[in-house]
């Protein structure tokens, strides 16, 4: 059985980088009795600026596309849909405030070492579409943390040092000059790249592509 490496880079404040492994998840699952998959996170910031309290998702979302506030409410309502038939809670997509993840992204790297770095990436998602809670908050990031069986006052401990800053940084600049330059992107071994958020069928045939290619 081949086994095929899946490198995501993703930003945890990206709602299609959440539909899009929940997409993947059913593209694994169809192919497990194939192939294994080891699939690792890497970091990604939509919003670099750890400035500033945040602003409301839709004026926010407006300004960046150039489209009307509306536009992006259906846009975004239409998401709500796309994520919900995948078992996924954006209840409070339109209600978030754009948010600095720098801090969740050091703590994905050290669950990582845990062997939880999904389960941490999954409860980052859920407590900003889901919830809309502010992911750059201490108190919100340590409430994940031990929700997914890891020491809360470990990750206190790690988020007032720079401990995984470093490695932040580094997966951040190796992917920009690797070119990535949207979320979601997937490589798999390290050698071909799949961009976007892709339906299971497209993963499905990509993957069993890249494994005969060997």
């Amino acid at each position: 059985m081949k086994t095929l490496q899946i490198d995501i880079v993703s930003d945890i404040a990206c709602p299609w980088c959440a539909i899009g492994y929940a997409r993947l998840e059913k593209a694994m699952d169809a192919l497990k009795d194939d192939m294994n998959f080891m699939v690792q996170w890497h970091a990604f910031e939509l919003n670099p600026d750890p400035s500033g309290d945040g602003e409301p998702i839709l004026p926010a979302l407006s300004r960046k596309y150039g489209r009307s506030e509306d536009e992006m409410r259906a846009n975004q309502a239409q998401m709500i849909e796309i994520a919900s038939r995948l078992g996924l809670n954006f209840e409070k997509l339109q209600e978030r405030h754009t948010r600095n993840t720098f801090d969740a992204h050091r703590l994905v790297k050290w669950a990582g070492e845990h062997g939880k770095q999904t389960a941490m990436k999954m409860a980052f998602f859920e407590a900003y579409f889901g919830r809309a809670e502010n992911i750059s908050n201490p108190d919100a990031l340590v409430y994940c943390v031990e929700s997914i069986g890891l020491d809360g006052d470990r990750a206190r401990e790690l988020l007032a040092s720079d401990q995984y800053a470093d490695a932040v940084r580094q997966d951040e600049a190796q992917y920009q000059q690797a070119g990535v330059s949207a979320v979601p992107a997937y490589i798999i071994n390290q050698k071909y790249l799949v961009s976007g958020a892709q339906e299971p069928e497209t993963l499905v045939k990509a993957l069993r592509e890249i494994s005969e290619s060997g």
